[in-house]
């Protein structure tokens, strides 16, 4: 009798995390415990997905989180860019086992890291002598919207960088730049060169035609202001690094 009751006390547990239809990270084999690995071997020795894993914690029966977390980023061609333009929609209707609270630790992760980004970047000091240094100041203000954002930089006689602001924000193909908004700005901060950049939602980094006429209009009206239009940069990724095209190291400024 008392075996029998042993027994039955194990498992009734088992019979209630298969009613839950949930596996809890302590249940998974020690191989698959991301927790524990970042405990032991630190942060950087985790993949993605083990790091994905942990935010989302617990599996379903027959897929562990891991599992769940390798099958979202082969989703977004294990884009992190990509996968932080999910919305919570986008998460729990297309992954079995992800629920909304799920998703909103996901989108609140991912908003985390842009946010360092962002603050990290207005920190620094930056000039922008050449197009690394602008695509460094810019990128994290852009490159992962799932929209087009146009943004202008505005520098002083040094190259010093003194403001950037977002001129316009559009949709996923275009968006309709104000050329008066873009350099009223820039005589009121006194700026002597400008940069222009935007981001191309589908990663694609090379400049349309469309651009390539933006660009000279800008350039054009730079000019009879005295205000130098010294780069356009198109930012994109390239599997799942930011990249980006420069019109000026390519000779078109």
């Amino acid at each position: 009798m008392k075996q029998e009751t042993t027994k039955k006390k194990q498992t009734i547990p088992q019979q209630r995390k298969r009613a839950a239809g949930t596996l809890r990270l302590k249940d998974w084999a020690l191989e698959d415990r991301p927790r524990e690995k970042l405990i032991t071997n630190g942060k950087k020795n985790l993949s993605n997905a083990e790091l994905l894993a942990i935010l989302i914690s617990s599996g379903t029966i027959g897929q562990s989180a891991v599992e769940l977390a390798k099958e979202i980023l082969n989703a977004v061609d294990n884009d992190l860019s990509m996968l932080s333009r999910q919305g919570i929609r986008d998460l729990t209707d297309n992954f079995k086992g992800m629920g909304e609270a799920k998703a909103v630790t996901i989108i609140a992760a991912m908003e985390l890291g842009y946010r360092m980004l962002t603050e990290q970047s207005a920190q620094k000091a930056h000039t922008g002598n050449d197009s690394m240094e602008l695509f460094k100041y810019i990128c994290p203000s852009i490159v992962d919207l799932p929209y087009e954002e146009f943004w202008a930089i505005y520098m002083n006689n040094k190259g010093k960088i003194i403001h950037k602001q977002r001129i316009a924000s559009g949709g996923i193909n275009e968006t309709l730049v104000d050329i008066r908004r873009l350099y009223t700005t820039a005589l009121e901060k006194n700026a002597i060169r400008i940069a222009v950049a935007h981001n191309h939602p589908s990663g694609d980094c090379k400049p349309s035609n469309k651009d390539n006429n933006l660009t000279k209009i800008i350039a054009d009206a730079g000019n009879l202001l005295y205000i130098r239009l010294i780069d356009h940069l198109v930012i994109g990724t390239n599997n799942g690094i930011p990249t980006y095209y420069s019109y000026h190291d390519n000779g078109l400024l």
